[in-house]
């Protein structure tokens, strides 16, 4: 069992499929590496904020993730 990543862009973006995924039931994880380098004191204007959910569950979330792509 290990982590796949679904999603790399902006943070709300990110945040808007980690809602989606999480309400039919799969955890995520989410790495925002945007606040992880304001707060270490340098900035980062790459779109970085990630998705991540366990490989088991990618059957599941597939679906939705696929209609979020293309919605956006």
């Amino acid at each position: 069992m290990g982590l796949i990543k679904i999603f790399s862009g902006s943070e709300i973006l990110a945040l808007a499929l980690q809602e989606k995924i999480e309400a039919i039931g799969v955890n995520t994880i989410v790495k925002n590496n945007i606040q992880s380098a304001r707060l270490a004191g340098f900035g980062n204007a790459d779109l970085a904020v990630e998705v991540f959910i366990q490989e088991v569950d990618f059957g599941k979330a597939s679906p939705v993730i696929e209609e979020f792509r293309m919605s956006i």
